[in-house]
């Protein structure tokens, strides 16, 4: 999958299940991330199409809700491609994910400001200022390499909307497109994971 950066990600807010659409630089849809609604194990689809006739790859959790879950990333024909990781305890504050490939740490999302997050949270709770909120507060999450580099290859950052939730996904540095495809994939859940902590 060769993807032109930056996405633009639109989460439905009136939907029973979670979904999201990709949009490319073009305005092109790209991907249609569909979590299945009621389950007590996280599953989630990606679909090539809005029709969610053309699956291509699948998010599934290894355990039922738990903070230090892992999430098993594998393309249409089940080969596995990575491993998403909630960094349990130190996920609490400041999200903060690995994603594995071939058991070995090749990327870490992190947080850059919990206290965004916390205060868009509350804000939304609020009648009418909850609306203001999604202009005011734009949590961002950053992808680097899990050596311990710093700089980051992707940027996630919350965009002002007011009927969906939107996030623009930046491209900082250059990741070869199947390195690119995981890490996308990874955002896209941890975005699932982080919307519903608040």
């Amino acid at each position: 999958m060769s993807l032109t950066f930056p996405l633009d990600l639109r989460f439905k807010t009136l939907a029973v299940a979670p979904q999201i659409s990709v949009f490319d630089a073009a305005g092109q849809l790209q991907l249609y991330v569909r979590q299945q609604a009621f389950k007590l194990k996280e599953s989630v689809t990606v679909f090539q199409d809005a029709a969610q006739t053309r699956p291509l790859y699948r998010i599934t959790a290894d355990r039922v809700i738990d903070i230090s879950a892992n999430y098993r990333i594998d393309d249409a024909g089940g080969t596995s491609l990575g491993v998403l990781r909630r960094l349990g305890m130190r996920s609490l504050w400041r999200a903060h994910y690995e994603v594995l490939r071939g058991g070995v740490p090749f990327l870490a999302i992190r947080e850059e400001n919990p206290w965004v997050k916390v205060f868009d949270g509350l804000l939304g709770e609020i009648p009418i200022v909850g609306l203001l909120s999604g202009y005011l507060l734009h949590p961002v999450y950053r992808v680097a390499h899990a050596t311990g580099a710093e700089a980051p290859v992707l940027r996630a950052v919350k965009q002002p909307a007011f009927w969906e939730g939107r996030y623009a996904l930046e491209q900082v540095a250059a990741l070869p497109p199947p390195d690119q495809t995981l890490a996308v994939l990874a955002v896209l859940m941890m975005l699932l994971l982080e919307r519903r902590r608040g």
